[in-house]
């Protein structure tokens, strides 16, 4: 994936400026920087999730292998298919753990041999089989929330995407469940590209190939702030050698 001059626009708010950035294919990236910088708004860019917010507009390009995701004759629907989400509050269906994880497949309708089997493989890959196996018709709600975050990224696994997008998906969670889940996550890495927004630094530094740096700085039209990516290198560059300062001072605590 790559976004070229990407500019998002709620209503006459400018919220990111000209970011350019390459996702390299089955690797970590982390989008890291202080809060208001748009790294969520970049993120829900890349699969067409600020469609969903009326007043949001988008220029530039965001593209999928090569082509425009934003064409009007692309799919916004095909689009989520092959890039998921996972949010940052596990966000399970009202429904059983199987129907969770069978949802995408069944409403995108997607062809499928045996949707038992595409479960277990989903839950397999998100390394929570062995804890619902036996459970698979029980409420998602029993789940904890580090089981419910697993559940969440097997949900995305389950239609089969390239890309899967995770907005602070440890956020909510005790250290034992964020461990797990980025244990999953270097997991993978051996099938997918993923794109986490995150503002814990040493999750970024743990789990991440690549850091995109964002800050907001002041739109001189309107005086409002403005996000703009900084700095986007390997992660021991941006956080062992970073070429701008203002990196160095996030990255090591003294971002003011």
């Amino acid at each position: 994936m790559a976004t070229k001059g990407l500019n998002v626009f709620y209503g006459d708010f400018h919220a990111v400026d000209d970011v350019n950035l390459n996702f390299n294919r089955r690797e970590v990236t982390a989008l890291i920087g202080p809060s208001g910088c748009g790294k969520s708004t970049v993120l829900r860019s890349l699969n067409r999730m600020n469609d969903l917010i009326p007043s949001a507009r988008i220029e530039g390009e965001v593209t999928y292998h090569g082509q425009d995701i934003y064409q009007p004759k692309i799919d916004p629907i095909e689009v989520r298919r092959r890039i998921g989400m996972v949010f940052q509050k596990p966000n399970p269906f009202p429904k059983s753990i199987f129907d969770n994880v069978a949802y995408g497949p069944r409403v995108t309708k997607m062809k499928v041999e045996s949707m038992n089997d595409l479960v277990e493989q989903s839950l397999r890959r998100a390394a929570l089989w062995d804890e619902v196996k036996d459970n698979l018709k029980g409420s998602a709600f029993g789940l904890s929330g580090g089981q419910q975050q697993r559940l969440c990224i097997a949900r995305a696994i389950a239609t089969s995407p390239d890309v899967i997008l995770l907005d602070e998906p440890c956020s909510a969670l005790d250290p034992i469940a964020t461990a797990a889940i980025e244990d999953l996550m270097t997991d993978l890495k051996q099938e997918y590209t993923q794109i986490i927004v995150t503002h814990n630094m040493q999750q970024a530094a743990r789990i991440s190939d690549t850091t995109a740096f964002f800050t907001a700085g002041l739109d001189q039209d309107n005086g409002k702030r403005i996000g703009r990516l900084v700095e986007y290198n390997d992660t021991s560059t941006i956080f062992n050698n970073p070429a701008e300062k203002s990196t160095e001072d996030y990255v090591s605590g003294r971002f003011g």
